[in-house]
């Protein structure tokens, strides 16, 4: 182990901390979550780390209040650190814990590691999108997500029955889905890296937990696989862009809307 590593602390508007914590978790092994602030340490560098932030926070429309500062320093065990940071989550059916915490009884438990991708259930969207699969998901239907990161929500689909793919642009966050299925015994259909556009047929339930730019861009695929009276789950919408991702699903049935810490989560139906 090096004597020394690299510290970059983002500070930013407290609401969007655990997003963008979530978000950083996808390219860093060591994540701190502070009321408002988020510390990325690293042996390596960091500075591609705030350079895919600033990118990100580009996407959201810029105008959020963020500094980052990166510093060297010498090391100590901060791994340890960030697992006592770390505790376990109930959402509806579901309990979502660390490899460091024991399960739960009378739970639908699911171990993910937040360290490895995007979502751990702490997120308002992903928060959202796991509240709605216990209230939608019969059991016996068959599931894309997309943008899958950590895999949480195909995980949550695969515990209550269903035959799950899952597809996710960024290599990591597939290597990471692979691991948390392989940490929870579970088992996908198919995993892939790229999106909606490389899915075969057609499913019962789609999730797509991105944000509403992606969402907007993808509207005809995630359409095409989407089968008659299927169930649509989109979620990582900033409130202020909900009108442009309604604008583009406007033929689809509006089941319910989840409104939680800003971030907006909209369940349709295909008529």
């Amino acid at each position: 182990m090096k004597n020394v590593y690299n510290e970059l602390t983002i500070k930013l508007p407290e609401e969007f901390v655990d997003f963008i914590a979530d978000f950083v978790a996808n390219i860093s092994d060591g994540v701190e979550i502070a009321q408002d602030k988020i510390i990325v340490r690293s042996e390596n560098s960091v500075e591609h780390i705030q350079k895919a932030v600033e990118s990100l926070v580009a996407s959201l429309g810029g105008d959020m209040d963020i500094s980052y500062t990166i510093e060297q320093k010498e090391n100590r065990d901060w791994i340890e650190s960030y697992q006592n940071s770390i505790k376990p989550i109930e959402v509806g059916k579901f309990y979502i814990y660390p490899s460091w915490y024991e399960k739960k009884e009378g739970k639908i438990n699911i171990k993910i590691d937040p360290a490895l991708a995007f979502g751990s259930g702490h997120h308002a969207t992903t928060f959202s999108c796991l509240e709605a699969i216990s209230e939608i998901v019969k059991g016996d239907e068959r599931v894309l997500d997309i943008g899958c990161g950590s895999g949480i929500l195909g995980l949550a689909c695969y515990k209550l029955g269903c035959s799950v793919e899952l597809c996710d642009t960024d290599p990591i966050s597939v290597d990471s889905c692979d691991a948390n299925f392989e940490l929870n015994g579970a088992e996908y259909e198919a995993l892939w890296e790229g999106s909606a556009n490389q899915a075969k047929g057609e499913y019962d339930i789609v999730i797509a937990n991105i944000i509403a730019d992606v969402l907007k861009f993808i509207v005809n695929d995630i359409k095409k696989v989407l089968k008659e009276d299927g169930i649509l789950i989109l979620s990582g919408i900033l409130d202020k862009k909900e009108s442009q991702v309604t604008e583009v699903y406007s033929d689809l049935k509006l089941l319910d809307r989840k409104l939680k810490d800003e971030w907006v989560t909209l369940i349709y139906q295909k008529v």
